[in-house]
């Protein structure tokens, strides 16, 4: 794809799942009710009877005081190494480096407003489907496990395009940001609650990815289905069984989940018209 021929930014309003913000906000909110506790438990440590001072609660204060004290150097600690452990163990795109690739990259990136490029790389994911963003300082980045991007680069390069602004969607959403992380860092460890931040930040995303590719249901089709099946898999069929997708015991079993149900997602983006005329039945692809 030529990046020559730049289409308007896409305002994040449009495309953030409405329940995302308010949802994000009120574990914020949490989060700071969670340290102001621990803040006010360690301030009234000294003042506790001899007899409590070596307690196992007063352990756990201690233990919770270190934990935040801690918590922006441990954050980026981890971001930076992480990153230098991907620039050590995975093949960076450029323009010489699967050119079609890293030009659509550059294009989605100006279509979303992003301050700056994500790097994008492609790592041995050891048999994984699956792909991330992710943030160090000044550096923005994606990474796509070798095994899905080998499948949908040579059968359906519309999946690997959805796939692709969906996690850019995760960086124009800041979901990788360290304000973020910090934000949500202890009500995201709550059962429950932080894997219901997790899919509404996935609905979010997934909005975006089908928005920069609206021919790229291939890329939900393969998670459901696996390597190999996304192309023969009847889409309108799999969009039927999301419709159905209901009940209690369904709810019950998604409560835990990071990822809402994949034919959910696929669904959803068919409802809200993201997602419309097939692939097959375009007659053709559009480059990487």
């Amino acid at each position: 794809m030529s990046t020559s021929k730049r289409q308007p930014t896409i305002p994040s309003r449009r495309l953030r799942h409405p329940a995302e913000l308010p949802f994000f906000v009120f574990m914020t909110v949490l989060n700071l009710l969670i340290i102001g506790l621990i803040l006010q438990a360690a301030v009234m440590l000294p003042y506790l009877p001899e007899r409590y001072h070596d307690s196992g609660w007063a352990t756990a204060v201690r233990s919770a005081l270190l934990g935040l004290l801690l918590l922006i150097p441990f954050l980026v600690i981890v971001r930076e190494t992480q990153r230098a452990s991907i620039r050590g163990t995975a093949v960076e795109l450029s323009p010489r480096q699967y050119g079609e690739l890293y030009q659509t990259a550059d294009e989605f990136a100006h279509r979303l407003g992003l301050r700056r490029r994500p790097q994008i790389f492609l790592a041995n994911g050891n048999g994984t489907l699956n792909a991330f963003a992710a943030q160090a300082t000044g550096h923005d980045y994606v990474v796509l496990a070798n095994e899905l991007f080998t499948n949908l680069y040579r059968d359906n390069r519309e999946g690997l395009r959805f796939i692709l602004g969906h996690e850019l969607g995760h960086i124009r959403l800041h979901h990788v940001s360290l304000w973020y992380q910090l934000a949500v860092a202890y009500s995201e460890r709550i059962p429950l609650l932080g894997p219901a931040l997790s899919r509404l930040r996935e609905y979010s995303c997934d909005r975006h990815g089908a928005h920069l590719a609206p021919l790229g249901m291939t890329g939900l089709v393969l998670l459901a289905s696996g390597r190999h099946t996304e192309n023969v898999v009847d889409v309108d069929e799999l969009v039927r069984q999301g419709q159905k997708l209901k009940g209690f015991w369904v709810g019950l079993s998604q409560l835990p989940r990071s990822h809402p149900f994949t034919v959910r997602r696929l669904e959803r983006l068919y409802r809200l018209g993201l997602f419309h005329a097939r692939l097959r039945e375009a007659g053709k692809e559009t480059p990487v």
